[in-house]
């Protein structure tokens, strides 16, 4: 006899533990498996998901229950997101409800779209259509002499066009007179047809992605391999992302690249699908379920080596990870504003701890967070300081207490005049960025720039 270890689907703290379960005969679960349970005093059935299978259980087999059945309307979990799940929710002091809806980005099991072939599988079709036509099968006869010629039909043609009804066609296939072969269509959101996308590494990136890989060991060795790539903007940092990528392709992995969602432009996927043509996968918040939940059954099927997306796509379920890169490390969107309110940033660390995979951090502003644990050696600190192309702009502070000195008391500087003056004069544009919306953050005195605070 087995048992399982069952997380119920109810968000309450008082029973947020997991509940032994006996498995009937010739039900296959394992973990992450979601199922239907009877549940409390009354045997109310709800759902739940296992999250460990044993041959014992701590409890006498009268006083427990056995499941009901295997729940068909959610995506299996992995074992491994599964044990990210209980350390989400230890560490972020969620459920473990709430942790497995986090881990399980697609929620509902989408229908496939399939593509299905009527094939012909006899070889004596005249004589088969000269029975048909006296048993008046008109049919049957309309679908062989149209395979006579064909072999094999869409069957979306074989239903529209030639007006086969479903019943016709199971009938035939039982007889054996076609075959009906089914293909899964995916739903890609993006243009397989992409030009090569081939760049060569200059020096400075070639030896920060050559530094990265002496490193990239793909075991588990209980310890984390954390880069933080500080590249001032323009500086080819994806270019070093992609070779890294590239790199763990090739060793069987596979690569998780995070991007907040207002950089994941159609520039941005241009360039990966160009890189890594169909091996490659987008999600973000503009995909329809369908297309959300064919990107996750790819990774898990292993039809996909690179998934590229916001926080959820932390959570693809690829068998294999070997690198996870946080690009813009420094942004506030890593961090969930929902329960349970976790960093996409540690969690990426504990997903490459168990899987021994890589994790590369790259901004071109480090949060103080990053660049302290990177100069104190807890991660391993790369420099990028050249521009790809041109040279990095100039820029100029201005100390107005200055100009307030020499009489200029509007809220332009001299200098700031004289050349947007300029620009006009030039027949060019001027772009003023204010950091607040009309909103002074604080009243200063204009003589030495101290700052004026309430008393209370």
């Amino acid at each position: 006899m087995k048992y399982a270890k069952i997380i119920v689907d109810i968000s309450l703290d008082k029973i947020d533990r997991p509940f032994d379960y006996i498995i009937p005969d010739g039900m296959d679960v394992k973990a992450g498996t979601p199922v239907i349970i009877p549940f409390g005093k009354g045997n109310r059935e709800i759902k739940g998901f296992v999250i460990d299978v044993s041959e014992k259980s701590d409890y006498d087999n009268s006083k427990l229950k056995s499941i009901k059945a295997v729940a068909d309307t959610d995506v299996e979990a992995e074992q491994e997101l599964i044990g990210l799940a209980w350390w989400i929710k230890e560490h972020y002091a969620s459920t473990m409800n709430q942790a497995l809806k986090t881990v399980l980005p697609v929620k509902q099991k989408v229908k496939q779209n399939t593509n299905q072939t009527v094939i012909l599988n006899i070889e004596n079709v005249q004589e088969k259509i000269e029975q048909y036509k006296k048993k008046n099968a008109k049919a049957r006869v309309r679908l062989l002499e149209e395979l006579m010629n064909t072999k094999e039909l869409s069957k979306d043609i074989v239903k529209n066009k030639l007006n086969i009804s479903p019943s016709t066609l199971k009938t035939m296939e039982e007889l054996g007179d076609i075959k009906i072969e089914s293909e899964v269509k995916y739903r890609t959101p993006y243009d397989k047809n992409q030009s090569e996308y081939n760049i060569t590494l200059n020096d400075e990136q070639k030896k920060v992605s050559d530094d990265i890989k002496k490193t990239m060991t793909f075991k588990k060795d209980g310890r984390v391999n954390v880069h933080l790539i500080h590249g001032i903007t323009g500086s080819g940092k994806t270019e070093v992302y992609m070779d890294l990528i590239d790199h763990c392709l090739k060793q069987g992995k596979q690569a998780i690249v995070l991007i907040p969602e207002i950089a994941l432009t159609f520039q941005t996927m241009k360039r990966f699908s160009q890189k890594f043509k169909d091996k490659v996968s987008f999600i973000h918040s503009r995909l329809s379920k369908g297309e959300r939940f064919d990107q996750f059954e790819r990774a898990r099927n292993k039809d996909i080596s690179v998934m590229i997306g916001p926080r959820s796509a932390l959570f693809t379920p690829f068998p294999d990870l070997g690198l996870i890169v946080i690009d813009e490390e420094h942004e506030t969107s890593y961090k969930s504003e929902s329960v349970p309110k976790y960093h996409a940033i540690e969690v990426a660390q504990k997903r490459a701890l168990d899987n021994g995979a890589t994790v590369v951090l790259g901004s071109a502003t480090p949060s103080m967070e990053s660049y302290y644990r990177a100069k104190e050696g807890y991660y391993k600190l790369h420099k990028l300081t050249k521009r790809e192309k041109g040279d990095v702009p100039k820029a100029q502070i201005i100390d107005m207490r200055e100009e307030h000195e020499k009489g200029n008391k509007s809220i332009i500087s001299d200098k700031l005049r004289e050349l947007i003056t300029n620009r006009l004069e030039n027949g060019e544009q001027t772009m003023l960025f204010l950091n607040r919306r009309g909103i002074s953050r604080v009243v200063s005195c204009k003589n030495c720039g101290e700052a004026i605070k309430c008393d209370h």
